[in-house]
């Protein structure tokens, strides 16, 4: 191919995406539907990253999708009255090119794919969400809830709750929401309403509330009833604690992102939100290192049995360490983390047993923090029942990440370059890294990256509309 027709069929591709945005918005915003190809959501997409999207389909099916062949499934979808569902649009157009050479059955494939979505009745009613607290992972949380904004969304983020309320704190908070040193700027508009004390982002109007307890906030107050409560801090962990949220008026149920004390239930989204009931009302998304590792060992418990195992977290350090050497009630901790490599507890190895009770009493843990603001591993060294070798497991990993119930939490790379910079804002609870597997006989060492922040907030979105009981049906099955 000549210099002029690589730029040429780049800019047909550029065109083609750009043409894509306006209606892949439309579809969400008015009627609920998310579209995606192979699982990448192409929602507030750019057209780069839904170029990318596309060339990722080669690792699905060993032949790229072209975003021409894609292009009339879109335009399709936007004639038909679908409503709130996910379609994935690269599966139906590779299914539908295997078996035709031309656009003009289209419309009615998609109509007998897409049957299930049409004039779905949308009688679920929207859902209020409060953030309590606004720290690293509930400003994400809220990102990740702005960027669903529009008429159809279910999951509506009314307000955050705070402590202090000094002079500025709104503007510096806002400010926190619009600029970020890790995830990069805000995508959008943040504005700030001092005279009610709000934030306005994308159009969401975020009441701002302070208060020193959860049970201090009457919610109805703000227009706010029957909401889930997002509780961030870390500070409350066990059902007393917890239970407080509940005493305030407009509180129906709470989340914990961090794992729970007692028998609250610890949900990893993808492994065990089945065990959500209409009568659970505090649950844990439990730890973003139990996220990170509990699907992948489903995964690999599912095929070889594991006998037993370790986790060695390699964990980018957190808020609760010492910029310099200073106090600190847990050992070492006080240690200056950017300075040092600081060896430290987990409970992620336990805790994997409350999500996959099979494991119980089979995995140690421990953690390294490490002096990089985002972006951990873990080193997962397990004892098989079953003989495999590197190439076999990875194969079985890939197929895992790109085919099975599992391909929203794991993903897998095989590149031979990739460091942990390069995986800031993954949306997968944990990324395999197939070049560094090593595996003979009944023993298997895994590597496996996660943003401990973004992935994790994705993990916890799920749980959120499991609670809330706002599945989406995807397409096609």
């Amino acid at each position: 191919m000549s210099a002029d027709k690589h730029l040429q069929s780049w800019q047909e591709r550029f065109e083609m995406a750009e043409a894509m945005q306006p209606l892949l918005g439309k579809l969400y915003r008015n009627q609920g539907v998310e579209v995606v190809v192979y699982g990448k959501p192409l929602l507030n997409a750019s057209t780069i990253e839904i170029i990318k999207a596309h060339r990722l389909v080669r690792r699905h099916v060993g032949e790229k999708l072209r975003l021409r062949e894609s292009f009339p499934f879109v335009q399709a979808l936007s004639k038909l009255a679908v409503k709130q569902c996910k379609v994935d649009i690269g599966k139906l157009a590779v299914n539908y090119w295997r078996d035709h050479t031309d656009v003009s059955e289209i419309e009615s494939y998609m109509a007998k794919e897409l049957a299930d979505a049409i004039d779905h009745a949308d009688d679920v009613a929207p859902r209020d969400v409060v953030l309590y607290g606004f720290g690293r992972i509930g400003r994400l949380l809220a990102r990740l809830l702005i960027e669903r904004t529009g008429r159809s969304n279910k999951l509506r983020l009314r307000a955050i709750v705070l402590r202090g309320g000094k002079k500025g704190d709104l503007e510096k908070r806002a400010s926190l929401l619009r600029r970020d040193s890790v995830h990069g700027p805000f995508n959008g508009s943040v504005e700030v309403d001092e005279d009610n004390n709000a934030i306005i982002a994308n159009g969401t109007y975020i009441q701002v509330i302070y208060a020193n307890s959860p049970d201090e906030v009457d919610y109805t107050k703000y227009d706010i009833s029957d909401a889930l409560i997002v509780d961030n801090t870390g500070i409350w962990k066990d059902e007393a604690g917890l239970g407080l949220h509940l005493k305030s008026p407009g509180a129906s149920k709470v989340l914990l992102t961090a794992p729970a004390k007692g028998a609250i239930k610890n949900i990893v989204y993808g492994v065990n939100e089945g065990d959500i009931t209409a009568e659970d009302i505090i649950v844990s998304a439990a730890s973003c290192t139990t996220n990170a590792i509990t699907p992948v060992l489903k995964a690999v418990n599912d095929k070889y049995g594991i006998e037993n195992g370790h986790v060695e977290t390699i964990h980018s350090y957190t808020n609760d360490q010492n910029l310099i050497d200073n106090y600190h009630t847990a050992d070492r901790r006080g240690r200056s983390a950017p300075l040092n490599m600081v060896i430290t507890e987990t409970g992620a190895a336990k805790a994997v047993a409350k999500a996959l009770p099979v494991l119980a009493g089979k995995l140690t843990g421990n953690a390294i923090r490490v002096p990089t603001p985002n972006v951990s591993m873990a080193i997962i060294s397990m004892n098989l029942n079953a003989e495999t070798s590197k190439d076999e497991l990875n194969e079985y990993l890939k197929d895992t990440a790109l085919q099975s119930p599992l391909q929203n939490q794991i993903d897998y790379t095989d590149s031979t370059e990739i460091v942990s910079s390069d995986l800031v804002g993954s949306r997968y609870a944990g990324v395999v890294d197939s070049q560094a597997t090593i595996a003979e006989g009944k023993r298997a060492i895994l590597y496996v990256w996660y943003d401990n922040e973004f992935g994790y907030s994705c993990q916890v979105v799920g749980v959120m509309q499991t609670m809330l009981g706002l599945t989406t049906l995807s397409l096609p099955a």
